[in-house]
């Protein structure tokens, strides 16, 4: 007795991948489409992000002062990295505190909590500040040189506007 076998056709082989057809004009036109809106949209998008001047005032998340999401209250001090305008970064420095040291090169903040760093200043930064003042500092750190491209007298409110000094007599 003999056992029947399936025909065979000589142009397929059962288990084989089935040969690939070749995608139709329109299919390629969508997907050439699809493509450049891709590019295009990742395009305008890092655009968007190297174009935007990154200032002081934007500091971080909620500008220098404007504290973590959820967080009780502007921060007292911190690194961030922004934009340095040319399409590199820098890391800058900020904290809001009281100044206890000052001459007409050199300022010392104390944060509320504690925490104590000298910042090299210009005698233009210096003028109208006192000891007792409480001032917002942004900075860049070489080494252990810590020099202030902003001194803000009086704590930095909402998106690091500065609120008017609070000084009397």
């Amino acid at each position: 007795m003999t056992t029947p076998q399936a025909p065979s056709t000589p142009d397929q082989t059962w288990g084989a991948p089935s040969p690939k057809q070749a995608w139709s004009p329109g299919r390629k036109i969508a997907a050439g489409a699809v493509a450049a809106v891709i590019v295009a949209g990742g395009g305008a998008a890092i655009w968007a992000a190297s174009s935007s001047a990154a200032t002081d005032a934007q500091a971080g998340p909620g500008g220098p002062t404007g504290g973590m999401p959820g967080g009780s209250g502007p921060a007292l001090h911190g690194e961030y990295v922004a934009s340095d305008g040319n399409g590199a970064y820098v890391t800058k420095i900020m904290q809001t505190g009281e100044v206890t040291e000052l001459s007409a090169t050199s300022l010392t903040a104390k944060s509320e909590d504690g925490f104590s760093k000298t910042y090299t200043i210009t005698s233009e930064q210096a003028t109208g500040l006192a000891a007792g003042d409480t001032v917002t500092v942004v900075a860049t750190e070489s080494g252990s040189t810590a020099t202030a491209t902003s001194v803000t007298d009086g704590e930095a409110g909402p998106r690091g506007q500065g609120t008017p000094p609070t000084h009397t007599g």
